[in-house]
């Protein structure tokens, strides 16, 4: 008798009913935008809320604007990671080429287990929609851990249709599965 691959579980069988998000927008000039008391020009958190609006197992429960700074990155990180009621942290924006985007460089050597194939999906379907850009996103995912559970992390650039587009295709529909993966005790 042949034994059923694990592989070809229904991965819907076996991902938690319910998944808690934070949100994290790394932008120096909205940053400054909320502590002027001015309204933020952030289009990301509300698409966000928008797109997980009628999602039933997703939930967004935390959203905060920081700062392009390696201290607030390490800060919000470190207390997102002790939450036990978030299981899944996006980072979006910092992830560009210039001097002062630094999440990427802060966040990504910290990532215990790499999600290599999110990053060249990413790009491979940002290039269907908007050409050879897309190779400049150094967009990555991956799984950090604390003694309780593991959590999912994924760094996405601070466009609102990049994080529309990783939100869609790629996090929504395999997000359960990942943390099922990840928290699996062995």
């Amino acid at each position: 008798m042949i034994k059923k691959s694990k592989i070809s579980e229904d991965p819907k069988k076996i991902t938690p009913e319910k998944i808690n998000l934070a949100l994290i927008i790394v932008n120096t000039s909205q940053f400054r935008e909320l502590k002027a008391k001015k309204k933020p020009s952030d289009k990301i958190i509300p698409k966000v809320e928008r797109l997980l609006k009628d999602n039933q197992s997703i939930s967004l429960i935390f959203s905060e604007i920081i700062t392009e700074s390696e201290e607030h990155i390490n800060k919000v990180l470190v207390e997102l990671m002790k939450d036990d009621k978030i299981d899944s942290i996006i980072f979006s924006g910092g992830m560009g080429l210039s001097r002062k985007e630094i999440t990427y460089e802060t966040i990504e050597p910290r990532l215990e287990k790499k999600i290599n194939g999110f990053g060249e999906l990413f790009r491979s379907l940002s290039y269907n929609e908007i050409g050879t850009p897309a190779m400049l996103y150094r967009a990555t995912a991956g799984i950090l851990r604390t003694k309780k559970k593991s959590k999912a992390v994924f760094l996405l650039p601070g466009s609102p249709d990049a994080v529309r587009l990783a939100l869609q295709l790629l996090i929504i529909p395999e997000l359960g599965h990942i943390l099922s993966i990840a928290n699996k005790e062995e």
